[in-house]
């Protein structure tokens, strides 16, 4: 009990130093409560229509935030990908580019190798040509040269027998003569 007494009397003390303290400042109490439910008042006021929109506004963002940070990670997995992509057609289209070059040189061969061939169908075709007009001319030239052989031994047996000749005779002679001169 006694400590029961001792704690009433300690709080008694604490009461009236309390109460000294408030005197000395000034502290009204019932100002004080008035002002206690005013301040919870405009704590309430503040805390509903201030500081949760406030709240609710920093969430949103943090949620922006974390939202374009996941983006961003998609984006970058998103952009090696494509990288890949890029990567996978520049060595196919380089591919197909050295496939075509291939056969471009291959079809360029194959047409050098036809026209090769043409122009010596051609050449070979002007040689024919060529000999068949040179044989043509050489006959020409041989029948010619008969004839003119032929007349020149009608003369000049003429002159060396001292007698004219008969066209009988001018025709054995030219005869004659062809028949040693014909090859073959």
């Amino acid at each position: 009990m006694i400590q029961f007494i001792l704690v009433a009397s300690i709080a008694g003390d604490l009461a009236e130093t309390a109460k000294s303290t408030a005197k000395t400042f000034g502290l009204d109490a019932p100002h004080f409560f008035a002002q206690a439910i005013s301040f919870g008042i405009v704590t309430l006021c503040l805390y509903k229509f201030a500081y949760r929109p406030v709240l609710a506004m920093l969430e949103q963002r943090r949620q922006k935030i974390a939202q374009s940070i996941s983006n961003a990670e998609k984006i970058k997995v998103e952009l090696a990908r494509t990288e890949a992509q890029r990567k996978e057609v520049i060595i196919e289209a380089n591919t197909e580019a050295a496939s075509l070059v291939q056969e471009a040189r291959a079809v360029a061969a194959r047409v050098k190798e036809q026209e090769t061939q043409k122009a010596i169908a051609a050449a070979e075709q002007i040689m024919v040509k060529a000999r068949e007009a040179a044989a043509r001319e050489h006959e020409l030239m041989f029948g010619q040269l008969k004839r003119e052989l032929g007349r020149l031994v009608v003369q000049t047996t003429a002159t060396v027998t001292g007698k004219i000749l008969t066209p009988k005779d001018q025709q054995r002679l030219t005869e004659e003569t062809t028949l040693q001169i014909s090859p073959g």
